[in-house]
């Protein structure tokens, strides 16, 4: 028997509009990974940039989760509208999620240790996503921050920005070879792939690139609980 429409869970992500079905295939796997800690739920999964994917994805009474790192343009405006009529359920965007800086925390150590570095010398770049069009992308990753430097006591945590000043080359240029940098991104679309990769060239970064956000082993377990969290804590509302 099929879980009826108040366990059903949709991960809602921006996609690639250039290429559109490698991010939706990433975002169809994550879900099948999260749905593992939701027996009893059927998760499913679409991302904004492939056509009528969310609309097929949809069933009344769901909740939604946003694969997004802010509460931002997408998650305010974008998919409330893509969504209009439609009786759901929004969770809080990934990247605003209170478990995410522990689980970077331990990322962050583990990837110091792999290096050989020194624990107590902790060099870390934030790249996100910035914009020039409001401050929601650089709030969440500035909040970010602020949970993340009591769990890295004596790190220094510099973000910087894809869109928006300053700039990920203007901030690379002034860190130490061993950093690491952390990008603050729920999936790799060219950003990721090319213009951090690009920035961090200009600024002759000779540090150690980690993995997306949302790439960490832990994600499937944490968007499991933000789920049921939700669930629970919220009434289902008809979008007007």
């Amino acid at each position: 028997m099929s879980p009826s429409p108040s366990h059903t869970a949709i991960l809602v992500a921006h996609g690639q509009p250039s290429a559109p079905q490698p991010p939706e295939d990433a975002l169809r796997a994550l879900a099948n990974d999260v749905g593992a800690h939701l027996p009893d739920w059927n998760v499913r999964s679409a991302t904004l940039a492939c056509p009528g994917a969310l609309e097929e994805a949809m069933v009344d009474g769901a909740v939604i989760y946003p694969f997004f790192m802010a509460k931002g343009w997408f998650t305010t405006k974008v998919l409330p509208d893509r969504l209009q009529g439609r009786d759901y359920v929004m969770a809080t965007p990934f990247g605003l999620d209170p478990g995410l800086p522990e689980m970077a925390a331990k990322v962050v150590r583990q990837a110091q240790s792999d290096a050989g570095w020194q624990a107590d010398d902790i060099n870390l770049l934030l790249a996100a996503h910035g914009s020039a069009r409001g401050p929601k992308a650089a709030e969440a990753a500035m909040a970010f921050q602020t949970r993340l430097a009591p769990l890295l006591p004596g790190a220094r945590i510099e973000p910087a920005y894809v869109e928006q000043a300053p700039g990920i080359d203007e901030i690379a240029a002034q860190l130490p070879a061993r950093t690491l940098c952390l990008p603050f991104f729920a999936q790799s679309g060219d950003h990721v792939k090319d213009d951090i990769p690009e920035a961090l060239d200009a600024a002759n970064f000779a540090g150690i690139v980690m993995p997306v956000m949302g790439a960490m082993k832990d994600v499937p377990q944490l968007i499991a609980r933000a789920i049921a969290r939700t669930a629970v804590g919220s009434v289902s509302h008809l979008s007007e």
